[in-house]
């Protein structure tokens, strides 16, 4: 079993899906879990089940494209906590799909803002928190911007989740010194309710370029594509098990970025 209990973590975009599936196994593996999304109702809910469980769990609600609160909220639940021992930089949004030519400035903002900026704030905030005893960073980025690219019209979403990747790199190197490891999870399509949330414009369809998969686009036989499965592997970069593990990637994706 993963050594992650009375570890202290911050989890950002913990109302639902991946980071909802976090927050139950780290409550699950006796982590004392900060939970952070802008859904007071998914927020509670969860924190209610983990008491139900004999967890203990704090949240905050913030909208992680307002800098000042999101630093805030994160301070606020490590005093909560006790101390930080492990941040999950975990929120985002699909956003936006839409050809560069059309794509609106201000739906590129807010996706660049919600994914890459609200990530590069979350670092900032827990960086001093965690630099005296050391900890464990994991960033949620995705395999669209690093292996594939054939999501038409998710240009800012790609660049937002290859902006993560390249801020996970850079900050590996420079925590190093403070004994904080920074890796990041790139899943491939998981059920959750963002993919309801995604707003296509019809004008995608003339820049698509049709690719079919005959016999499915998931290689992995056995049954790929749920938020559990990311969990997990966010789990094992917070333990200790994963000691000498920095600045890495890890795709969760059952080999579907490969085709």
């Amino acid at each position: 079993m993963m050594d992650i209990r009375n570890k202290r973590v911050v989890i950002t975009g913990a109302g639902s899906g991946i980071g909802r599936a976090t927050a139950l196994k780290f409550a699950e593996l006796g982590a004392v879990v900060g939970l952070i999304d802008i859904n007071e109702q998914g927020l509670d809910d969860i924190v209610k089940e983990i008491y139900r469980h004999n967890g203990e769990a704090y949240y905050e609600v913030v909208d992680v494209m307002d800098e000042e609160r999101l630093m805030e909220g994160i301070a606020q639940l490590a005093n909560q906590l006790g101390g930080l021992d492990g941040l999950v930089c975990n929120a985002g949004i699909n956003g936006t799909w839409a050809p560069i030519e059309t794509l609106k400035i201000e739906d590129w903002h807010r996706t660049i803002d919600t994914n890459l900026t609200s990530t590069f704030v979350s670092l900032k905030a827990a960086i001093p928190l965690m630099k005296d005893d050391g900890g464990s960073i994991v960033i949620t980025s995705s395999i669209n911007g690093n292996r594939i690219y054939n999501n038409f019209g998710a240009s800012a979403y790609s660049t937002s989740k290859a902006g993560q990747v390249s801020l996970m790199k850079m900050a590996a190197l420079e925590l190093a010194r403070c004994n904080i490891r920074v890796n990041a999870v790139c899943p491939g399509a998981i059920e959750t309710p963002i993919n309801s949330k995604t707003i296509i414009e019809k004008e995608t369809e003339e820049v698509q370029i049709k690719v079919e998969f005959p016999e499915g686009d998931r290689p992995l036989k056995a049954d790929t594509g749920q938020p559990e499965q990311v969990a997990n592997v966010i789990a094992f970069l917070i333990s200790s098990q994963s000691g000498n593990v920095s600045g890495t990637e890890v795709y969760v994706d059952g080999a579907e970025s490969l085709l």
